[in-house]
């Protein structure tokens, strides 16, 4: 478990599977999450899928907890990850209960904080759509760095929508620890 002054980032437990079927259903979420809008969401596919996260080796999925009210929000994910290169990809959801309040915000600093320090990792990578400014804020006041953009990558609507591309090195962590403007 990691604890912060607003948050909780805890393993899943059964419940959680209630709580995502909720966030999962609010079109937003669907949106800037990239979930394609026919996806089914059943309450026993959920029950498996988070079920099944405090089991995987490869990577750290973890429930985003709302220190004032106790409810689980959303989730912070290390995946994909490179044992080699000491890398991983980094990916969050904040459903509508959790927004506007900071909660994101302190999710990643310490689900970040925790990579570096204590998974031994040396970077962290994402990708945020184009049309998805309040999760970038969010990457660039903890520090994460612009690498690129990949061009329409994903359909929206009648159009299509690109995703930047941004990461964070382990000695750019060392010297803010996720406040480099401060």
């Amino acid at each position: 478990m990691l604890t912060g002054d607003q948050v909780l980032l805890r393993p899943f437990v059964d419940d959680d599977a209630t709580a995502f079927a909720a966030i999962l259903s609010d079109p937003e979420v669907g949106r800037l999450t990239g979930s394609p809008p026919d996806d089914v969401l059943d309450a026993g596919r959920l029950r498996a899928w988070y079920g099944s996260r405090n089991s995987q080796t490869d990577r750290l999925d973890l429930a985003v907890v709302d220190r004032e009210t106790g409810a689980c929000v959303g989730e912070v994910v290390l995946n994909e990850w490179d044992r080699h290169n000491a890398g991983c990809n980094f990916r969050t959801l904040i459903g509508p209960a959790g927004r506007d309040r900071g909660l994101g915000t302190e999710a990643v600093r310490l689900i970040v904080g925790y990579g570096f320090g204590q998974l031994g990792l040396h970077r962290i990578s994402l990708e945020v759509f184009a049309f998805n400014p309040r999760a970038r804020r969010v990457y660039e006041k903890i520090g994460f760095v612009v690498e690129g953009t990949l061009r329409q990558v994903l359909r929206d609507g009648d159009g299509w929508g690109d995703a930047t591309v941004m990461s964070i090195l382990a000695p750019e962590w060392a010297r803010h620890r996720g406040h480099p403007e401060g």
